[in-house]
């Protein structure tokens, strides 16, 4: 059994990655942490792993924590895994981090979203971004793997095979995606309250969101080019689920099923990508609680332009799921272990 960890245990996605590895046939979770008052069963925390998961959830502790598994998922705020990696990868230990620290690889586009320097050249260089239907060769070796952001996997799941396929302009591509709440994470705000929330939908961060550049980071690796997005993001009043729907200009006129073969010929053999038919699109309730990725496709402008839209569960495709499909993937485990 490999021996994992779980630094942020207390968090959404944390609380999310606790359940899946509870289902996993390969895994034992040996060491829990998160910020608290003072050392706490995670049942005590959650009561739907009472039973099942009683481990005592305490504050980090680096030697501690070290001796105890062999591979660390850090689901923690940004800028806080870049002082925890170094040691523990230092230490000859995998890590899968869900944070934004290792996913952009220019420091100072990270300074610049993130708002402060980053900390850990060296990894940040040699981190994988943990995307496996692109990366899944390198995410085999891999020590650390930088797991994406929930509206990142949505958007280049739906755009990359038709960068690559040079099917699409590269510029002008308009992102209009919807999450639910829990893709804010768990600290209160006063405007995430349910009153603020409820009965109500808004965009935000319109021009500014620290996801837009990890978007083109990677659109650009699949087109070859420097591609530019316009994204706007809008919360949704439900708990979780992400729908992306994405504009593009096409380089020559397609159909719709042209479009949708060019999806299909790339995710044909992917356990974790559905591309739906002709005239059926994505819905949030048919990916919520699986680590499925949803996407449809279709024609306009008399087969100049093309909308894809995309679903996932921001908590498991866009987070935690994909974080146990990366560790499924470094260490030789069927893809699909834990995962629905």
């Amino acid at each position: 059994m490999l021996k994992v960890s779980l630094i942020g245990a207390t968090g959404y996605a944390g609380e999310e990655l606790l359940k899946i590895l509870l289902l996993h046939n390969e895994v034992e979770i040996t060491y829990i942490a998160a910020k608290v008052d003072g050392p706490k069963a995670i049942s005590e925390i959650f009561q739907a792993l009472k039973g099942r998961l009683d481990l005592v959830c305490d504050n980090f502790d680096p030697d501690k924590a070290s001796s105890s598994a062999d591979l660390f998922f850090l689901a923690l705020p940004h800028r806080v895994s870049m002082s925890m990696a170094p040691a523990l990868i230092k230490a000859g230990k995998k890590v899968i981090d869900l944070s934004a620290d290792y996913r952009l690889k220019d420091p100072g586009v990270y300074k610049k979203f993130y708002g402060v320097e980053h900390t850990d050249s060296p990894n940040l260089k040699s981190s994988v971004y943990g995307l496996p239907e692109l990366y899944r060769k390198v995410i085999k070796g891999a020590q650390l793997i930088a797991n994406p952001g929930c509206y990142p996997t949505s958007v280049i799941l739906g755009l990359s095979p038709l960068l690559k396929a040079g099917c699409i302009e590269d510029h002008g591509i308009i992102v209009d995606s919807k999450s639910g709440v829990s893709g804010a994470g768990r600290c209160p705000s006063p405007s995430l309250h349910f009153p603020e929330v409820n009965e109500s939908f808004k965009a935000y961060k319109i021009g500014v969101h620290q996801h837009a550049p990890e978007m083109e980071q990677e659109l650009s690796a699949a087109s070859g080019r420097d591609a530019k997005i316009i994204f706007v993001p809008h919360l949704l009043p439900i708990n979780r689920g992400i729908l992306s729907t994405m504009y593009v200009r096409l380089k020559k006129a397609m159909s719709t099923k042209d479009i949708l073969g060019v999806l299909k010929g790339s995710y044909g053999n992917e356990p974790f990508v559905r591309v739906l038919d002709e005239g059926v699109y994505p819905e949030i309730k048919y990916v919520a609680n699986t680590n499925y990725c949803d996407i449809g496709a279709a024609a306009v402008d008399g087969g100049e332009a093309a909308v894809i839209v995309s679903s996932i569960d921001n908590l498991v495709k866009g987070a935690s799921g994909q974080a146990v499909q990366n560790m499924n993937i470094m260490n030789g485990f069927d893809e699909k272990e834990g995962l629905c």
